[in-house]
C-alpha cells in the first residue's frame, strides 16, 4: 500500500517513523510532503527509504491512504487545494475537531473518511489510537487497525465518542505524567535523587499497566492484592481518597471531554 502523508511535524513524522518499523508498509511505499527542507531531512535521517516532498499533490499523486496531518484550521485549504480520486483513495484526518461532516463538505461526498485520534506515545510505538469511519468497508477499517496496532493499540469507536475517548487518552497521557511528576516530587523530599524518583514511578506506572492489559483484570482486584490489613499501601490509598483523588481525577477528564 501507498502512502502519503501531508504534513511532517511531531505527529506526521511519529507516524511516519511508526509505520517504517512496522510490518504492513514499505519505507519506500511513503511520502511525506511538508515544506520545511529541514524537517524533511530530518525525516530521511529518521526512516530511511521514505521519499519526501514539499509538494502536496506530487505526495499524493500514487498513494491508496492519504493521512492528513496538519493544523485544523488549514484542514480545509489543504483537502481542498488537493486533486484526488475518491474512488480509490481512503482520507485519513488527525485534525483534531474537524467533524466528518466537515471533511465530506471539501469533498465531493463519495469519499472514504477516516478519523484518527493518536497520542504523543506513538513516538514510543505505545500510542492508544481511536479509529472513526465514514462511509469504509469492513476490510478497510481493519487494515486502519493493523497498521495502528504496530504502533501501540488502537481501537474503533463512532465520531460520538471522539471527545470523551480523547480525554481518556491523548488528554490522559498529561495526567499520567503529572502523577508521575507529583510522586517524584515525594521521592526527592524523602531524600531519593530525582532521576532515580523519576524511573522508579514511571516504571511502576508502566507495570500497573502492563498487568491491566494482558489480564484483562480489573484496578480494584488489583488494588486488593497490595493492600493488607494496616499495610502502608492502604493507609496511602485512603489518603488519595481523603485528599479527592478519585474526585479530581473524574472532573479533569470530563472537563477535557466536553
Amino acid at each position: 500500500m501507498k502512502i502519503a502523508i501531508i504534513g511532517g511535524g511531531n505527529m506526521g513524522g511519529a507516524i511516519a517513523r511508526g509505520l517504517v518499523k512496522g510490518t504492513k508498509v514499505k519505507a519506500a511505499d511513503i511520502t511525506i510532503a511538508d515544506p520545511s527542507e529541514q524537517l524533511r531531512e530530518k525525516l530521511c535521517t529518521d526512516c530511511s527509504g521514505i521519499r519526501t516532498t514539499r509538494d502536496n499533490q506530487e505526495a499524493v499523486g500514487g498513494a491508496e491512504l492519504v493521512l492528513l496531518a496538519v493544523k485544523p484550521w488549514l484542514m480545509k485549504e489543504v483537502l481542498t487545494s488537493l486533486t484526488l480520486d475518491y474512488n480509490r483513495q481512503v482520507i485519513v484526518s488527525i485534525a483534531a475537531g474537524v467533524s466528518f461532516e466537515e471533511l465530506i463538505s471539501w469533498t465531493d461526498g463519495s469519499a472514504t473518511l477516516f478519523r484518527l485520534v493518536p497520542n504523543t506515545a506513538i513516538a514510543e510505538l505505545q500510542s492508544m489510537t481511536l479509529i472513526a469511519s465514514y462511509q469504509a468497508a469492513p476490510e478497510q477499517e481493519q487494515l486502519l487497525l493493523d497498521m495502528f496496532n504496530e504502533m501501540g493499540l488502537a481501537m474503533l469507536i463512532t465520531e460520538k465518542q471522539i471527545p470523551a475517548t480523547t480525554a481518556l487518552t491523548s488528554c490522559g497521557v498529561a495526567y499520567v505524567f503529572k502523577y508521575i511528576q507529583a510522586s517524584m516530587q515525594a521521592g526527592i523530599e524523602m531524600d531519593i535523587y530525582q532521576k532515580d524518583a523519576m524511573k522508579m514511578v514511571a516504571q511502576s506506572v508502566k507495570g500497573a499497566a502492563e498487568i491491566i492489559l494482558n489480564n484483562e483484570t480489573h484496578p480494584a482486584v488489583e488494588i486488593d492484592k497490595v493492600t493488607t490489613p494496616g499495610g502502608i499501601t492502604i493507609k496511602g490509598i485512603n489518603e488519595l481518597d481523603h485528599a479527592g483523588f478519585t474526585s479530581a481525577v473524574i472532573r479533569a477528564m470530563k472537563v477535557s471531554g466536553q
